[in-house]
């Protein structure tokens, strides 16, 4: 691939803000280090753009030092068109890579400032991008399409406020249509395991109101899902821009160090353990392999993505959730599942980039005029 100038966007106003900030950096460096010219663009907590300094996209600063970026000698901050602006205008034009993880980086809002802008940018696109962020969305899509799915309900932060003990009741007529009673309580759009709660009694209103609480810190929804006591659970890689040039690779597979793969056992060294080579009998691989390509298409996803699955205790297979912007850090599995390809981690940062290029060309914007028009 040609040299090419890349501005990657870190941080971001929601939880994964920090997760995004390893990332971020992470695929900086990769391509940095394959001839590529990098900028680095942080947002702020509170929406900022920051144009950063090379010294700004050092992996060794701690995220704590993104907290002042006028001290790290970053220029700002502008508002998101007054960012975007600034990068449409550079020559030669940059690709946006958007690295940011969570509501405004992965939910379809970046992605339609960038359409606007007419920037090219990694990644899927607003819709499909919006459809992967929504738990409660996906899922209904899958489930109507014939993918297996855990079962589940979605309670609305407006329902919980005006009748927490109709809600209440609602949770518990769904927990007692399982044969293992016990929940998992998320917000409906996050990711990095951050909010969520397993609730050993939903019919004890005190127990299932903490953890609605606590998923509501982070949107306006939760989901509601049957816990699946010691699921396995497996992940798949995915490339490409339509059916035609897909790539799928894996599973590999989680082993949480906690009752359940929360966001210390995610992020925190030495806790969980992950392999990329699992015990996974052929049958049960080429059905993940299938109901990944499928998820994929299905939302219209593009450029990459991860496929999460569970695996019951009785050998039954789960589409869990799709993640349009997968972890670039040290124990993230998309990039380690990707070696499968002869991809190494600056290859695969690349090849989402030249998959962003390679869409641009045939989405390539139409001046239209007046004749043009019906």
């Amino acid at each position: 691939m040609n040299p090419t100038s890349v501005a990657v966007v870190l941080g971001g106003p929601s939880a994964e803000h920090d997760v995004s900030l390893v990332s971020g950096r992470a695929i900086g460096a990769a391509l940095a280090e394959r001839g590529h010219e990098i900028q680095g663009w942080l947002v702020d907590l509170d929406g900022g753009w920051w144009r950063l300094p090379a010294s700004g996209m050092d992996r060794e600063l701690p995220q704590t030092a993104y907290d002042d970026p006028a001290a790290l000698g970053a220029e700002g901050p502008r508002d998101a068109g007054g960012a975007l602006s600034a990068i449409r205008q550079q020559q030669p034009t940059p690709v946006v890579f958007i690295a940011l993880h969570g509501p405004f980086g992965e939910d379809g809002t970046v992605q339609a400032l960038c359409e606007a802008a007419d920037l090219t940018y990694t990644g899927a696109g607003v819709a499909a991008s919006a459809i992967g962020m929504d738990k409660a969305i996906f899922k209904r899509m899958a489930d109507g399409l014939g993918m297996p799915v855990v079962p589940s309900v979605d309670i609305h932060g407006a329902e919980w406020s005006a009748d927490p003990a109709a809600a209440q009741a609602r949770i518990a007529e769904f927990a007692s249509s399982l044969d293992d009673q016990r929940v998992v309580v998320k917000p409906t759009r996050l990711g990095s395991s951050v909010g969520i709660s397993i609730v050993h009694k939903p019919h004890d209103a005190e127990y299932t109101g903490g953890a609605i609480t606590e998923a509501l810190r982070y949107g306006d929804s939760v989901l509601v899902e049957a816990y699946l006591e010691h699921a396995r659970e497996l992940e798949m890689s995915v490339l490409g821009n339509s059916a035609m040039d897909l790539e799928s690779y894996g599973p590999g597979e989680i082993f949480p160090g906690h009752e359940f793969y929360d966001f210390t056992a995610k992020y925190s060294e030495g806790v969980s353990r992950t392999t990329d080579r699992p015990e996974v009998d052929p049958e049960l691989r080429s059905r993940i392999h299938d109901i990944a390509r499928r998820a994929y298409l299905a939302i219209g996803t593009e450029g990459f993505a991860r496929v999460d699955f569970l695996v019951d205790r009785d050998g039954d297979l789960y589409l869990n959730e799709i993640n349009t912007i997968p972890g670039f850090t040290p124990i993230s599995l998309f990039p380690v599942l990707c070696r499968e390809g002869g991809y190494d981690f600056g290859s695969i940062a690349e090849r989402i980039v030249e998959l962003a290029i390679e869409r641009a060309r045939t989405r390539s914007r139409r001046t239209l005029t007046r004749a043009d028009l019906p």
